[in-house]
């Protein structure tokens, strides 16, 4: 089968998305790709998020953080970014999510926008309403360990 001429071809953007949940949160790219899917047929309905083609790519979630790259249409890109701000959790984990920025190619989005995560996440115990807890931080966001879950906070909270 031939390939299609170039002006022909479909025309991409990527976005560069950085995700941020809770330290022990564990999130595959098959659970943010269905989601990402569910929230664009709930927004702008199965013939728009056809047309948008949302796929993600190269799914990184370590320790509370990751990143990814999604890719859509050209013409779709205001979709994209409406559609994965209603993502708000992913196999019951709440999530944050921000887009860092829009590229051509997947290699200038990825040069650009993506592996500039601050240093990795280290434990510390922290005193919290009079009781010594266990706490993950990753500066300046210091996560503590409840009962429930965790409690965010930031570093200005302890000094």
């Amino acid at each position: 089968m031939k390939h299609l001429p170039k002006h022909l071809r479909p025309r991409w953007r990527y976005l560069a998305v950085e995700l941020e949940g809770w330290p022990d949160a564990s999130l595959s790219r098959g659970a943010f790709q269905r989601e990402v899917w569910y929230a664009a047929q709930n927004l702008v309905g199965d013939v728009a998020s056809a047309d948008a083609d949302l796929t993600v790519l190269g799914f990184e979630f370590h320790q509370g953080r990751g990143e990814t790259l999604v890719r859509a249409r050209r013409d779709e890109v205001g979709v994209a970014r409406a559609v994965l701000a209603c993502v708000d959790s992913v196999d019951g984990h709440p999530l944050g999510i921000r887009v860092r920025g829009v590229s051509g190619t997947v290699r200038a989005a990825e040069e650009r926008y993506l592996n500039r995560r601050p240093g990795n996440p280290e434990e510390r115990t922290v005193v919290a309403d009079g009781d010594a807890r266990s706490a993950v931080a990753r500066p300046p966001v210091v996560d503590v360990a409840d009962p429930g879950g965790f409690t965010g906070t930031t570093e200005l909270d302890f000094e």
